[in-house]
């Protein structure tokens, strides 16, 4: 499986750069897609991101996990694209993996796709996950969703991802191999 991880203007830096190296290291296809109708795609905090492939010409066929990462005003900007909230809807009514961190879950809290689930986000954000059961933990994985809390947490929730896709062995050593 691989994983499609989506960029807008103001996304949180570490909450993707890091988990594409991650991904990476594991061996995991991943594909950096740009909402932005251009492949450089400007972070939170200044440092632009080539992306991949701008959406328009993403391949969206077969199986992948969609990988949201959070900021501001990136949430904002991948919550108002209309492409990708139907390529979520689309992937959650097939029961495909969906990975949110920090002010991303926000995003699946107000398509209604986090009812009675238990989810995470960052602080500030819960509001937004509408009908959800608000977890204590930093990382949390109800059904076909997982859930991050913010930027500190990038690192452990990308190595949750892979265990989730290619097991616990792999997931640890990768770590290992980070010094984790």
């Amino acid at each position: 499986m691989r994983i499609l991880l989506f960029l807008a203007e103001g996304f949180e830096e570490i909450e993707a750069v890091a988990p594409i190296d991650v991904f990476r290291r594991a061996g995991i296809e991943v594909t950096s897609i740009s909402v932005s109708n251009k492949l450089t795609v400007n972070g939170a905090h200044g440092i632009g991101i080539n992306a991949d492939v701008i959406f328009e010409k993403a391949d969206f066929t077969g199986n992948f996990l969609i990988y949201l990462p959070g900021g501001m005003p990136g949430t904002t900007n991948l919550g108002n694209h209309d492409g990708l909230k139907k390529l979520i809807e689309k992937q959650h009514k097939k029961g495909g993996t969906i990975a949110a961190i920090c002010a991303a879950p926000s995003i699946l809290g107000k398509m209604g796709l986090l009812k009675q689930k238990e989810a995470v986000c960052y602080p500030g954000f819960e509001s937004f996950l509408t009908e959800a059961k608000l977890s204590a933990s930093t990382i949390v994985k109800s059904g076909n969703i997982l859930t991050a809390k913010g930027p500190g947490i990038a690192i452990p929730f990308a190595l949750k991802i892979v265990e989730e896709l290619k097991g616990k062995d792999t997931a640890q050593q990768v770590a290992n191999g980070m010094i984790m």
